[in-house]
């Protein structure tokens, strides 16, 4: 099997050069700059982040709630070393446009639509696709309108079956469809709010031992852009619109059952809202997959990327994905 080595470099005086040590010379080996770059789509920018060699096959990496590609921001320099790289920010999320929520109605085809318009852009005809938490209803969505287009799936805690949420998790967004009080709205919007994205979501299923390991990066990041009440209005539609997924479950499950995509399954173990049994769901409909549970919780990317990193590259060089 290739072998895939990665040396990340700290010093800046070591960047790009070469050192004796007696004899032996050391050859360093750096990633490829990550570029950050909008296409206008209907008068509707959306920003993606992009690295590698455009001859390399190309991984598209798609982010969950509530965050958008910074989630990546770590794991593209190292697959970028092997592949050609693009992650995107959806639509009213992170550096894309934030239409205006009370003249355009946020759903999850919304936001696929976009995001495939933008493959098309690109001419991105066929791709590795990896999908975390949000990033599940988008690429499932855009993968049920051209299963070939997807040479692999990297399966990130993204539910596609209700193994992966509790009894109370499927109630939760069967009502945030269902109930249209003001009450719950208000109870919804709130889980927009600093302390909600703080506390349960980033820190939520990580031990006090070892919350160090989850950089402030990421949710600063993400608060920067809830900032408005339009903001935090666009989150609070998706939520909404949310059990349309779990709706749809079973029509993702047969599509692959019939197609059978290589699948890599990387679930942090310790989520407490998608939780691992979602993850061996999967096993069901694609015997074939290569199921890893990490010690980690629902932002895996965050807390185990170098795991993760590897993981990826060896899989899809084991399957001649290169």
């Amino acid at each position: 099997m290739k072998q895939f080595v990665i040396i990340l470099l700290v010093s800046l005086a070591s960047l790009g050069c070469e050192t004796k040590s007696g004899d032996t010379k050391k050859q360093f080996f750096l990633p490829p700059a990550t570029t950050y770059n909008y296409v206008t789509i209907d008068s509707v920018k959306l920003f993606y982040r992009e690295a590698g060699d455009k001859n390399n096959p190309t991984i598209v990496l798609l982010h969950g709630y509530p965050s958008s590609s910074h989630s990546y921001r770590n794991l593209i320099p190292m697959l970028a070393t092997h592949y050609h790289v693009v992650a995107p920010d959806n639509l009213g999320s992170g550096y894309s446009t934030h239409l205006d929520p009370t003249t355009t109605t946020y759903t999850f085809d919304l936001l696929a639509d976009y995001t495939q318009q933008l493959m098309d852009t690109l001419q991105i005809k066929s791709y590795v696709m990896y999908m975390q938490d949000f990033g599940a209803p988008v690429g499932y969505r855009m993968m049920m309108k051209n299963p070939k287009r997807i040479q692999a799936l990297i399966v990130q805690n993204a539910n596609a079956y209700l193994d992966g949420l509790t009894p109370q998790r499927q109630d939760f967004f069967r009502t945030a469809q269902t109930d249209t009080s003001e009450a719950k709205y208000k109870f919804l919007y709130r889980l927009t709010g600093k302390d909600a994205i703080i506390n349960q979501q980033y820190l939520f299923d990580l031990e006090a031992s070892n919350s160090n390991i989850q950089s402030p990066d990421a949710w600063t990041h993400d608060l920067a852009f809830l900032k408005s009440e339009s903001d935090r209005e666009i989150q609070v539609q998706l939520f909404q619109d949310y059990n349309t997924n779990l709706i749809r479950y079973p029509k993702w499950q047969t599509m692959l059952s019939e197609q059978q995509p290589k699948t890599l399954i990387v679930w942090g173990k310790k989520d407490l809202k998608f939780n691992a049994d979602g993850a061996k769901a999967y096993l069901r409909d694609l015997p074939n997959a290569e199921l890893h549970l990490l010690d980690a919780g629902h932002f895996a990317a965050e807390e185990k990327t170098r795991d993760i990193a590897k993981l990826i590259l060896e899989f899809l060089s084991k399957n001649a994905i290169e």
